[in-house]
């Protein structure tokens, strides 16, 4: 786990200040890497790579820039949990190293381009080819490890975070179609990010740049086919296989290793089997809004870990802390993204990261198993229309409104939302009615000028994906979670790694690892979605981790932010909200109307995003364009 960056000069020409250029964006960057830094430049000055290290895997001679001694050079950020493997089908003999990062190196000189397919974790690398004259950069299946880049002046930069590009952009503006993207997702979509000119390589990418050309092209993809004629027990067998399989892969490290324990099913399962595999010294971490007993879940965390029977660290979260740190917050994730979970888990994270440099998290098993109540809402609805219309039994795929009435509870604090999503188009097309519940732009009106956001259609965007070709048209509940699989899980997966990496920390994501993944989606739906329940069939593969309180619980939230009640309790957040939306510059907002947004802010109901939406954007712009003077100005004083 690091930080990378470099150079290219597209047209082969010297840059005078590559060195001064590529130390400052390790500077920017020196958070992802506190043991160690490094650059390495071309003889002829066209082209280099800087680097930050975490020292997590040989801590005595992984330093990076790295080269194979054959002209190839790479800055890598990651882990490739199958690298012992992988030494041995390459020769151990060529290595000079114990390192993941040698182990591409090599599989790049034996396999080319195709390294990527041998290669399970997560990655986002550049490799220098001095025979092609060539830059090959490359991220992982789900976008676990990040990389931004853009071109200036004939100039092609690329770094781990976008924060470390700006000081080479002419100047700090939005991406009108990134911000309506936010407003409507909040997260971009198509590899957009919300700088204008700064562009995100999309997961399961590689991208080419060689003779001024620069050639994205995909190398994987999760193809929906279910396999009909296999059993629920053969499916719960495979599951609990490469659940243990990746746990061990996951494992592997130099350092002593930890988990976040939410008390919900994923982080448990992730827990409890990890700990059977290194049941020495295994610790957990979890954080708690104690001043609200909604929002306070720590006793299902503490019910976590006294079943796998480790140590809990826990963390009171205030409103003291949300002020003095969600600035911060921001600041790492580069731009607004998902949800109010960023902020516990910044606070989380720093808990962790004073006694371990690596922690597992149970990201991605909501979107490969179907674990959001919006799954729910919307197949209740599709099964009404089917008993209806006299299609319930057609097919497959359907869960019948009689199986579903059993789970309809986990429904019960989600009346608003329901109330809202059945006011206008019921039994509408389905990539209609899920637009509309994945659409939180509804809540947003004066706040914005819309007028001013040109004729973009986010709608049209999400279609391409919802409707793709890699998923059956049949299967609801597979359209909707290859959906939230393809956007909103890489979305969830930056605020891991920009949480984690603000304090030196690498997570990992077992649940999220191309095996596991690529099975389950050969899995029916009525199986992994059986009678309505979230998560079934992983439940009932990996029952024997979970406590039956956990197991059954309908009330899991995802560390949501009681902003709302802050802002209610007219305390420190109201005074630091209002007082940000009353500056000079959030009065001159191009797109956002601050008058709109303070006479806005008494009306949110809980568990809204609209105010945590509208904050994040008005943060944004003071940390990064009232401030973009000061990353340039940073820069030209380097040189």
């Amino acid at each position: 786990m690091c930080g990378i960056g470099g150079i290219l000069e597209l047209t082969h020409r010297p840059w005078p200040v590559l060195r001064s250029a590529l130390s400052h964006m390790n500077e920017v960057q020196k958070h992802r890497g506190p043991d160690g830094e490094g650059l390495w430049l071309h003889p002829k000055g066209h082209v280099g790579l800087a680097h930050r290290r975490l020292s997590i895997i040989d801590l005595d001679s992984g330093q990076q820039p790295m080269t194979d001694g054959h002209g190839n050079w790479i800055s890598y950020n990651g882990e490739i949990y199958n690298y012992m493997e992988l030494r041995e089908e390459i020769g151990s003999s060529v290595f000079s190293t114990k390192s993941d990062t040698e182990v591409i190196l090599h599989g790049y000189r034996k396999w080319g381009p195709d390294v990527v397919q041998h290669l399970r974790g997560m990655f986002a690398f550049a490799l220098w080819d001095d025979t092609r004259g060539a830059l090959f950069c490359a991220r992982d299946r789900f976008g676990i490890k990040p990389f931004y880049y853009t071109i200036v002046d004939q100039r092609f930069y690329f770094a781990s975070e976008a924060k470390a590009l700006l000081p080479f952009l002419p100047s700090v503006e939005t991406d009108v179609e990134g911000f309506k993207d936010y407003l409507t997702f909040q997260f971009c979509l198509g590899g957009k990010t919300l700088f204008k000119d700064i562009h995100e390589l999309p997961p399961a990418h590689t991208l080419s740049v060689s003779s001024g050309t620069i050639s994205p092209q995909r190398y994987w993809q999760v193809y929906y086919t279910p396999e009909f004629g296999q059993s629920t027990s053969y499916f719960e067998q495979r599951i609990q296989e490469l659940m243990k399989d990746s746990i061990t892969l996951h494992l592997r490290s130099d350092v002593p290793v930890g988990a976040y324990v939410s008390g919900g099913i994923d982080s448990t399962i992730i827990a409890a089997m990890a700990v059977r595999e290194q049941p020495s010294g295994f610790e957990g971490f979890t954080g708690r809004f104690s001043f609200n007993e909604a929002y306070d879940e720590s006793q299902y965390a503490r019910l976590a870990a006294q079943n796998a029977g480790i140590a809990l660290h826990e963390i009171d979260i205030t409103e003291d802390d949300f002020v003095e740190n969600i600035e911060k917050v921001i600041y790492h994730l580069d731009f607004p993204v998902a949800g109010p979970g960023a902020f516990a888990q910044y606070m989380v994270s720093r808990l962790a990261s004073s006694c371990r440099k690596v922690v597992l998290g149970g990201q991605g098993g909501d979107e490969i198993f179907g674990g959001y109540v919006r799954y729910l809402i919307a197949y209740f609805e599709q099964c009404v229309k089917a008993a209806i219309d006299g299609t319930m039994r057609s097919g497959n795929f359907v869960v019948t409104y009689e199986s579903i009435l059993g789970n309809l509870a986990a429904l019960r604090n989600y009346k608003p939302l329901m109330r809202e999503f059945w006011a206008e188009g019921l039994f509408d097309d389905l990539d209609k009615r899920y637009f509309r519940l994945v659409n939180h732009s509804r809540d947003l009106k004066d706040e914005i000028y819309w007028d001013r956001l040109g004729t973009y259609s986010p709608y049209e965007t999400f279609n391409s994906i919802f409707s793709s070709s890699n998923v059956g048209k049949l299967s609801y509940f597979d359209r909707m979670t290859h959906f939230d699989f393809k956007t909103l899980l890489p979305a969830l997966l930056q605020v891991e790694d920009r949480m984690s990496m603000a304090h030196g920390m690498e997570s990992r994501v077992p649940f999220v690892d191309h095996p596991l993944v690529e099975l389950t989606a050969t899995i029916p739906a009525d199986v992994k979605f059986k009678n309505g329940t979230l998560k079934h069939v992983l439940k009932t593969a990996l029952g024997e981790y979970l406590p039956n309180a956990i197991a059954e619980r309908t009330d899991k939230m995802g560390f949501p932010v009681p902003l709302t009640e802050w802002i209610a309790s007219r305390g420190r957040v109201r005074e630091f909200i209002y007082d940000l939306f009353s500056s000079d510059h959030a009065a001159h907002r191009e797109f956002i109307n601050h008058h709109a947004v303070l006479k806005s802010l008494d009306e949110g109901r809980p568990f809204s995003r609209k105010v945590w939406g509208l904050l994040c954007l008005e943060l944004w712009y003071k940390q990064f364009h009232d401030r973009s003077h000061a990353f340039q100005h940073s820069f030209q004083a380097s040189r």
